[in-house]
């Protein structure tokens, strides 16, 4: 269970991340997620420190992006810059990797060379640039197999860590005084993930990897979806594990009102069906189709109400008028911005302690 008694100043901690991959907030220890959590609040309490600058001072962070992102592109960059370093943005028609129908470079001679040439890589592949559930995840195990630098993951297709930590570390602000965050706040409260209708067809990776996290802080998971949405087996197993680890609930539903009683968190996002691939193609339009017709999925001011003065939460982008009405997400109770913020913050923290051996002498 999460040790909310570790000391609040990183550098005072035994725990160092130096050297790892981060590819799910699942792999991490209680006391490396707190260490990360304290780390990145430290620097967005002092956002332009100049001793910041000489964590990340002359080394780069190389950004392979098979799938367009607006905050994961911008906010790694930021983060980059504010600790005095470089990132460098890739994409797969910027390489000769080798692919099953054509020959090319393959995965362990690119990784060996990246390795001698920059501090840490950031992969983010989902999506339509799959042809299975899985392949994304397991590119990026293949690249940490042969890295001889850390593997960042921007999102893949099971698993978003720097997501769910600026989710955590934004719900314990709000439930914390000050904006200083309180994670052992978090214990008891009720969280409900609900599935929502949307034209956007998107991945698992955000809503998988805020399950994780809510439940690794002992809050109680509602998951709410229409019959044939359910999500990664082995993901709500890990789910059901750590909830029992903390004493808390979970349970799968399909009523998109029941959910909201009680509820402290809300969090709607439209995610694709378990058959969204099919004949090694995605099927975008179908799920687009498939999902149009389930209406009633949709956070409103009315369910809002029925909660315990829940706050709305999302990853972006917000699909408005399909997952969530404006009046909800442009509400006090929305921290939509407020996440999308701290990503900047958390990542400054995983630069800094995952690739930086100066944060650990400073």
């Amino acid at each position: 269970m999460i040790n909310f008694t570790m000391h609040s100043d990183p550098n005072d901690s035994p725990v160092s991340l130096y050297g790892k991959h981060l590819l799910c907030t699942q792999d991490l220890t209680d006391s490396e997620l707190l260490f990360l959590l304290n780390t990145a609040k430290e620097m967005k309490d002092a956002q332009f420190n100049p001793i910041h600058k000489k964590l990340f001072e002359n080394k780069t962070f190389l950004m392979f992006f098979y799938n367009p992102s607006i905050r994961t592109h911008l906010s790694f960059t930021a983060a980059a810059t504010e600790l005095g370093g470089h990132t460098e943005f890739f994409t797969p028609h910027m390489t000769r990797l080798k692919a099953i129908e054509e020959g090319g470079e393959s995965i362990k001679d690119a990784a060996k060379v990246i390795s001698r040439y920059i501090a840490g890589i950031g992969i983010r592949i989902a999506e339509n640039q799959l042809s299975y559930y899985g392949e994304g995840h397991a590119l990026q195990v293949e690249y940490a197999r042969w890295l001889d630098i850390p593997l960042i993951n921007l999102a893949s297709d099971r698993f978003h860590p720097c997501q769910g930590l600026a989710d955590i570390m934004t719900w314990a602000e709000w439930y914390g005084k000050n904006s200083k965050p309180n994670y052992q706040n978090l214990k008891g409260k009720n969280f409900l993930l609900t599935w929502a209708k949307g034209k956007l067809a998107r991945g698992w990776c955000s809503v998988q990897e805020a399950l994780l996290i809510a439940s690794r802080f002992g809050m109680n998971i509602t998951i709410a979806r229409p019959d044939g949405y359910d999500l990664d087996p082995e993901v709500c197993e890990w789910t059901q594990q750590n909830c029992r680890a903390h004493n808390a609930s979970y349970r799968i539903i399909d009523d998109p009102n029941a959910g909201y009683e009680g509820a402290h968190i809300v969090y709607s996002r439209h995610w694709v069906s378990p058959d969204a691939y099919e004949n090694g193609i995605y099927q975008k339009q179908n799920e687009i189709e498939k999902a149009s017709k389930l209406k009633n999925w949709i956070v409103t001011n009315q369910r809002m109400q029925r909660t315990d003065q829940a706050i709305y939460t999302h990853c972006m982008p917000v699909d408005r008028g399909n997952e969530v009405t404006d009046e909800v997400a442009d509400s006090r109770q929305s921290v939509i911005y407020d996440v999308a913020e701290n990503r900047l913050h958390v990542q400054k923290a995983i630069l800094a302690t995952i690739l930086s051996k100066t944060f650990y002498m400073l």
